[in-house]
């Protein structure tokens, strides 16, 4: 049963969150927005030295989904009769009941002297912002601040940024501090999300789950106590320890479709937070201290939504999702997909954060593609308001999204842009269940190709980077081999045989680009590789560039460590070249400007900055820093060279 409604509507703010651009061509603008009740919404469009023209948001430019009394998602799919003029600033506003517009209801959206938000059309991508990784309660500033930082700062529509790409993890559903759970649920009751009856646990429904002395900190014990869910138990609610790389923490991993939905609000825009009480929820003496704990990094995170929710606002954001979207190791192998699919709780929950990304992230990177699953969620929403959610349609729902297919998408942009689904469509282990997958098949690799032909250059957004760094694969084969590929993340492009040699073959086709930018995160560090791929006259060359995270770090001694031992086990003259899946390929790193011992890694979180040239090259690479320190650029400094089979040092 939904929530009882202990407030009245006329007392919540008409936008609880938004607007999001989304994707943005001349002739169509795709938003995302959240409001409190079903909204009458105008968008106003004023490109520079033009008079405005409105243009009313009805039922055939906007779907809206209840998803509680007072939560509605209001999906805009404006298509335009004149296409919009490219490269010159577009001011908007969005007009609540016709009238009230963005600086009547988000003040915090404008920048120091604006009246309206704005946005510019690319006309080709010559500037892009990307990153991976922002979890709430990491310690460290929020890197989409660098962009609210480089917007605010005057610059031409020329020198705007064309797409912030957001490459994985944008929330974090299975890694919840306590202070955010709290949120969430005081966010639930005040919206009055949806409740929902849940299938193989403890507890009967989202009411008894929200109340459950387990609820915080404990939540791997709401699994029935059955022997055969050991290994459930373990992989999915107890937190996996991963001592070489991070350790994950699942103790409050989100559960029902009302906690996930409550999240994007929460960690998108600051007005819900403004509905809440810092009232913590009962707990034992050493849970409370670790909430306390917690409390400082929430509180610094919500202090910076105003401006994330402005960057929001001013530029196109393109998304992809990566494993924390939805669950840790996601799909990691066939025995994981056995185990996690096999029971209906956590089916349930992985389903659950699914619609989620569906609703708050897939459908605004290509709406087209989710016409049949939107319409599907939306009758799901329409059931939910008498009965709350839980229903077989819900199950049948996510039977649907699991076998979805078009989570990828492909940009007819200049260069062209394609963003990969690296979770979904994996090219499982024959030999052995418990290894890692392959993260395309093989039927998905060939519709790669496809997108690929006769392109002369293209941008990939590959959420797991292409090449990565050796040592740490090394280390993830060794724990693969071992039978314990969850204690180390053992996702990488050279860990399936098949996958590697496919992907080297596409590189290696005579119509496939000359020039490639490969766009990655997952990794919590920052790195430029410049790759040389032989067998093919004249390239191609692959750049592979990783920011990661937004607000994520690596260890920092460990990563220091790592950094050191690769380029001494893996220099030049080493025999442990020959040994790698690369052995037939150049590589050049890329030293970060102000590494103080030659190190090719950069452990800050931030954002990606990449400068292109017209041939679709990056003629610039930075990381912008979140704790404010000048950006940091890879330079080309083929002294410092220590890989394997390199060309002469160019003149």
């Amino acid at each position: 049963m939904p929530l009882p409604d202990r407030h009245d509507s006329t007392d919540l703010p008409a936008v609880l969150a938004g607007p999001i651009l989304r994707r943005l061509e001349p002739g169509r603008l795709v938003l995302w927005l959240v409001g409190s009740r079903d909204l009458q919404l105008t968008l106003r469009l004023a490109p520079a030295g033009q008079a405005s023209r409105d243009y009313p948001l009805g039922d055939d430019a906007c779907q809206r989904l209840m998803i509680g009394k007072h939560a509605v998602i209001h999906l805009i799919d404006l298509h335009l009769d004149t296409p919009l003029p490219q490269d010159e600033l577009i001011a908007y506003d969005l007009l609540v009941d016709d009238h009230h517009g963005i600086a009547e209801w988000a003040t915090h959206l404008l920048y120091d002297g604006a009246t309206q938000a704005n946005f510019v059309l690319r006309s080709r991508i010559d500037h892009l912002l990307h990153g991976s990784c922002r979890k709430p309660h990491h310690p460290s500033n929020d890197g989409l601040l660098c962009a609210d930082r480089l917007l605010a700062t005057p610059h031409t529509a020329k020198e705007r940024p064309a797409v912030l790409l957001h490459s994985g993890d944008q929330v974090y559903v299975d890694d919840v501090a306590g202070p955010m759970l709290r949120a969430v649920h005081q966010l639930i009751e005040r919206l009055g999300l949806y409740h929902e009856k849940l299938d193989g646990a403890v507890i009967e429904d989202s009411a008894d789950l929200y109340d459950h002395p387990a609820s915080y900190y404990h939540r791997a014990d709401l699994l029935p106590a059955l022997k055969s869910n050991e290994t459930l138990r373990e992989r999915f609610f107890g937190g996996t320890e991963k001592p070489i790389f991070t350790s994950s923490n699942a103790d409050n991993h989100l559960v029902t479709l009302a906690e996930v939905l409550a999240m994007y609000l929460l960690v998108w825009s600051p007005t819900p937070w403004t509905l809440l009480d810092s009232e913590p929820p009962q707990l034992s003496a050493e849970d409370a201290e670790r909430y306390d704990r917690e409390r400082a990094s929430i509180a610094a995170f919500v202090d910076s939504l105003g401006g994330v929710a402005r960057v929001l606002a001013h530029l196109p954001n393109l998304m992809i999702f990566d494993d924390h979207d939805i669950t840790d190791d996601w799909n990691l192998s066939a025995q994981w997909e056995e185990t996690a699919y096999g029971h209906p709780f956590s089916k349930r929950i992985i389903g659950n954060a699914l619609i989620g990304y569906l609703l708050c992230q897939g459908w605004g990177n290509n709406p087209d593609a989710f016409a049949e699953p939107l319409a599907n969620t939306s009758a799901l929403c329409e059931q939910a308001r008498e009965r709350g959610f839980g229903s077989p349609a819900q199950d049948r729902l996510i039977d649907e999204l699991m076998k979805f297919q078009q989570w990828h998408y492909v940009l007819p942009s200049k260069p062209a842009l394609l963003v990969l689904d690296t979770r979904t469509r994996r090219w499982r282990s024959e030999r052995n269940i418990k290894r890692p997958s392959g993260l395309l098949d093989w039927e998905a690799l060939s519709e790669f190709q496809q997108d690929l032909l006769d392109h002369p250059s293209a941008i990939i957004v590959s959420p797991a980077p292409m090449f990565g760094v050796k040592l740490i694969e090394a280390v993830q084969r060794v724990f693969s081999w071992a039978g314990h590929p969850l204690m180390v993340d053992a996702e990488n492009w050279m860990a399936h045989r098949g996958a590697a040699s496919v992907m080297m073959n596409i590189f290696r086709h005579s119509r496939t680009p000359r020039d490639y930018v490969v766009l990655s995160g997952d990794v919590h560090y920052s790195f430029f590789y410049e790759v040389k791929v032989r067998q093919r006259r004249n390239g191609p060359t692959i750049w592979q560039i990783t920011s990661s995270g937004v607000k994520n770090e690596f260890p920092e001694r460990l990563l220091n460590l790592f950094d050191r031992l690769n380029r001494w086990l893996y220099a030049p003259w080493s025999p442990l070249n020959w040994l790698t899946k690369r052995r037939r390929m150049q590589v050049f790193p890329h030293i970060p400007k102000h590494s103080k011992a030659g190190e090719r890694l950069w452990n800050s979180a931030g954002l990606g900055q990449v400068l292109f040239n017209t041939e679709g090259q990056p003629s610039r690479v930075f990381q912008l820093n979140a704790d404010g320190s000048p950006r940091t650029e890879f330079i080309d400094d083929r002294d410092e060279v220590a890989e394997p089979n390199e060309a002469p040092k160019r003149a």
